[in-house]
């Protein structure tokens, strides 16, 4: 590998990117960017702002042009699928595409790299079996699910505020997601995390505005099992209260910032075709880019 700096802009010089919008905030260009330079490949990676009307004329285009790959976020994840000679079968399943690969015929297929980027991290750090609590039923959700189902989860609780929420996903899930227990805001926690061996944050509680508040207390944190592992998906700030109480009470601790190298690992493994990529320079540059001081990624 070639950890010099990127190689000059010119004439060769392919493309990847990011669509989204808004997408000023995104940690995808660093973190690919510092990959890429340590490849030594002449490719670069840029944020796209696009918005929903032109969606299928940004997709075209790029395709037009020749452009390696495409990440997929926020708000076109669920919308960009109709637009796709294919999506593989995780995609369909978790309903997100977030990430294009060119199909070799002018066009894209799509899948979804976000439940491995959940998954990665937790390889041989959590006990088979048991029972995962997951707050929240956003688009997120999904993706942890499809991860309960890799780690052998016997039971996943999902917690929420909206009950026909809860009951909608569990209704959209309920072909491949492990059993179901949904818990509405107003039932009794307590018994649900002294048999939780995961807790997982799927919630905005903790970032930007709501740092100073957390999904969970310090009491509730410490009726988990010794060997429970708390995962926020948030990751600005760094540490959330969340995992700053959770660490405190000795328990494993995981964030969303290595979520999104992991996934953007596993895209930029399907763009290059390599079978190692250099993970440890994209969560420098990414966690570099969030330090204070450091330009706004959001």
């Amino acid at each position: 590998m070639n950890s010099t700096a990127a190689a000059p802009i010119n004439a060769s010089t392919e493309l990847l990117g990011v669509i989204g919008q808004p997408i000023h905030h995104s940690l995808s260009p660093v973190m690919h960017n510092a990959a890429i330079a340590e490849l030594g490949l002449n490719w670069r990676y840029l944020a796209f702002a696009v918005a929903p009307d032109r969606l299928q004329q940004a997709i075209e285009g790029l395709a037009a042009m020749g452009c390696r790959g495409l990440s997929v976020t926020i708000p076109h994840k669920e919308t960009v699928q109709p637009l796709l000679s294919s999506v593989d079968a995780v995609a369909r399943e978790l309903g997100a595409v977030n990430c294009l690969i060119p199909d070799g015929h002018g066009g894209w297929r799509g899948t979804n790299t976000d439940w491995s980027g959940f998954l990665t991290p937790l390889s041989g750090r959590l006990q088979q079996g048991g029972q995962a609590l997951i707050l929240g039923s956003g688009g997120v959700v999904r993706a942890v699910l499809r991860s309960c189902c890799e780690l052998g989860i016997e039971q996943v609780v999902l917690r929420g505020r909206n009950r026909s929420k809860l009951e909608a996903l569990a209704e959209d899930v309920r072909n491949w997601a492990p059993p179901l227990l949904l818990s509405s805001g107003d039932e009794p926690l307590e018994p649900l995390l002294e048999r939780s061996n995961l807790v997982v944050n799927g919630t905005p509680l903790g970032m930007a505005e709501m740092r100073d508040q957390t999904p969970l207390s310090a009491q509730q944190l410490a009726l988990l099992p010794a060997s429970a592992v708390v995962y926020d998906v948030v990751y600005t700030p760094r540490p959330t209260l969340l995992l700053k109480l959770a660490a405190q009470r000795g328990l494993s601790v995981f964030d969303g910032l290595e979520m999104l190298v992991q996934q953007g690992a596993a895209a930029l493994k399907l763009w290059t075709g390599l079978e190692q990529v250099p993970v440890d320079a994209m969560r420098r540059a990414a966690a570099l880019a969030l330090e204070p001081g450091a330009a706004d990624h959001g």
